[in-house]
């Protein structure tokens, strides 16, 4: 692997960060700095994917046909390198990098051309609708149920940790549609309006203090049969595709670099204090970034590879578990770096220093990764995958 980037990769890394300096407003960059959910707000990240989409660079990933920029894996890269080391919003993924590919993949040209172009606009907000309170890990266990009536399906059931639910205006659903002997033959693929009768939203609150998740209801929401994606019965092809995106898809070392960069932010706070930190939290903070190097380097080996509407494969749960956990790691180094200041909880008095503000990121931030290695499929279901899928094929 030729790590040295080209003269026309170094170009086009100066055009990104020309780009971010002439449409990044420090307003949103010190919002995704002090953001410890999963996904900053709409307020933040909608005004920078609007950015994003004027210059033709929101989706990455997607195929030129279909709105793309046709970047190559190196220039992805460099772009979500340079933006999140830059401190832009991350852009939220359900509508660009979930639900887009499976739309692109096993949608009607009639669906492609109603939900494509909204995705790209901003004018749909998309939440996943796959978990259950009896289906997490063992998703094929899911009770929600889609009954055909006329062109409809009446929706009865409920989902839960759904991600900024309060927000979207739209869902894509696993919903039951079938009483198949074999649990996954029954599932269909299932877009729905979060705006419709009969759809309520419960919040939930993190460990952390963040209103992130949701648990939604559904009481006869109509839902027309033609925002079902692919055939009847065939939503767990869809899911396990999705899944792939999910897991594997996206490039996560930038942002976890992002992540370790407020660590080390934090530290120079805790020294603008008086406080040094120990020999053990500076050798810690050396392991971390070795791990997370390996991890790049994984990443970069993996997605080099793979093509526009291309998943990576299997190798999607090994990038998954291993992001998860350097994650959970960096938030814990910066708990343990920052000793008793890390107690501090935001308050509103904090805005006024910026060190109070940086500081209290640290604990909220630690505690809402303890989930990175629960949602989108646990831990333990990636080594099964690894396992079964990975292990086996290796002569």
């Amino acid at each position: 692997m030729n790590l040295e980037l080209q003269p026309e990769e170094q170009r086009f890394r100066e055009e990104v960060r020309a780009f971010l300096r002439d449409h990044l407003p420090e307003e949103l960059r010190r919002a995704q700095s002090l953001n410890t959910g999963i996904y900053p707000e709409p307020g933040v990240s909608g005004p920078w994917q609007a950015a994003l989409a004027r210059k033709g660079w929101l989706a990455p990933a997607w195929p030129v046909e279909h709105g793309g920029p046709g970047w190559t894996p190196v220039q992805r890269f460099v772009f979500e390198t340079e933006c999140a080391l830059a401190g832009a919003p991350l852009v939220h993924p359900m509508g660009i990098r979930l639900v887009a590919p499976v739309v692109m993949k096993f949608g009607t040209t009639q669906q492609k051309a109603l939900h494509l172009p909204r995705i790209l606009s901003g004018e749909d907000y998309w939440c996943q609708g796959f978990s259950e309170p009896g289906a997490g890990s063992d998703l094929a266990g899911l009770k929600t149920r889609a009954v055909a009536q006329g062109e409809d399906y009446l929706v009865n059931g409920s989902k839960i940790w759904t991600t900024h639910a309060h927000h979207a205006n739209r869902m894509f659903a696993l919903v039951r549609t079938g009483a198949d002997s074999r649990r996954q033959d029954g599932i269909s693929f299932l877009l729905i309006d979060m705006q419709a009768p009969g759809v309520t939203v419960r919040p939930i609150a993190t460990m952390g203090g963040d209103h992130d998740v949701n648990e939604v209801f559904f009481d006869n929401v109509r839902v027309p049969q033609s925002w079902r994606i692919g055939p009847e019965g065939g939503g767990w092809e869809c899911a396990k595709y999705l899944l792939e995106f999910e897991r594997g898809a996206g490039m996560s070392s930038p942002r976890l670099r992002a992540q370790l960069k407020r660590v080390g932010d934090a530290l120079q706070a805790m020294r603008r204090r008086g406080l040094e930190p120990s020999a053990a939290v500076e050798a810690r903070f050396g392991e971390v970034c070795a791990d997370l190097d390996t991890f790049e380097m994984l990443e970069l080996r993996t997605l080099a590879r793979v093509q526009p509407l291309q998943s990576p494969g299997p190798v999607a749960s090994i990038l998954k578990l291993r992001a998860s956990r350097l994650r959970q790691a960096i938030a814990q180094l910066g708990v343990q770096a920052s000793g008793l200041e890390a107690t501090r909880w935001p308050r509103q008095e904090a805005e006024a220093d910026e060190d109070d503000a940086l500081l209290g990121t640290l604990l909220p931030d630690f505690l809402n990764s303890r989930a990175f290695s629960i949602f989108g499929g646990a831990a333990e279901v990636q080594l099964g995958i690894i396992a079964k899928t990975v292990c086996f094929s290796i002569p």
